[in-house]
């Protein structure tokens, strides 16, 4: 029995370069597609939104020269190019997913509504939600807040580079502890830097926990739908 009945699945964008410095690392794709077919199989009810930091950040960009908007609207482009990615190799191993957009971009996706990622989950099929929030100056972390929140999740499950939410960052600091559990309100006290504060913000009013965990370590997806205590969960 998985732990849990729905989830938002947050993957980042730089992950899927795997040992690559850009773009889409094949195996690191087809590693996410084997995990998210294990808890699919369980009957997970899935919806999923990937970064775009392996292509293009608008924040980096904006840093560079561009247009803010126009580096925004370039990185959700990039999400759904990730998007179909994804799609495309949960396909390959015999799973349904479907790409749905913030923006209207028909034949690439259909338009993005609650309504139709809940049928599509309910019919068994993974829904990918690509193109953030379709404005510029949120963040893919805040999409999938909002998504998260929409679609009724259970919980948004993060899945970084790292195992969890440690007292400081553990690559710079030895004496970093990791938490097993932790409120929104010590993250703000303590000013960990979990997800930026809109989409912190936004899981902690709509009661929306989070688990934080490494999902670059195969079989770490299926361990969390077990209940295995290997990341940091986030609540009121």
């Amino acid at each position: 029995m998985a732990k849990f009945n729905r989830i938002l699945l947050k993957l980042s964008g730089e992950s899927l370069m795997g040992e690559q410095r850009y773009g889409i690392d094949e195996k690191r794709l087809g590693e996410y597609a084997a995990q998210i077919k294990e808890i699919h199989d369980m009957g997970v009810q899935i919806g999923i939104v990937i970064g775009g930091g392996n292509i293009f950040r608008g924040l980096t960009g904006a840093g560079k020269g561009f247009d803010r908007v126009k580096g925004d609207q370039m990185g959700m482009l990039a999400t759904v190019i990730n998007s179909l990615a994804l799609s495309s190799a949960l396909t390959a191993i015999g799973v349904k997913a479907r790409v749905l957009t913030a923006i209207r971009m028909e034949p690439i996706g259909e338009l993005y509504t609650k309504w139709k990622a809940i049928d599509c989950m309910e019919a068994g099929e993974v829904v990918i939600l690509s193109g953030g929030t379709g404005n510029p100056y949120f963040t893919t972390d805040t999409g999938s807040s909002l998504r998260g929140i929409e679609i009724e999740a259970d919980v948004m499950l993060k899945g970084t580079r790292v195992d969890g939410i440690y007292t400081a960052d553990p690559e710079k600091d030895p004496t970093a502890t990791k938490f097993s559990e932790i409120t929104y309100d010590e993250i703000y006290t303590r000013g960990l830097k979990v997800m930026d504060l809109t989409a912190t913000t936004m899981c902690k009013q709509n009661n929306l926990p989070i688990y934080v965990f490494n999902m670059d370590v195969v079989g770490n997806l299926k361990k969390v739908m077990d209940g295995e205590p290997i990341g940091t969960y986030v609540h009121n």
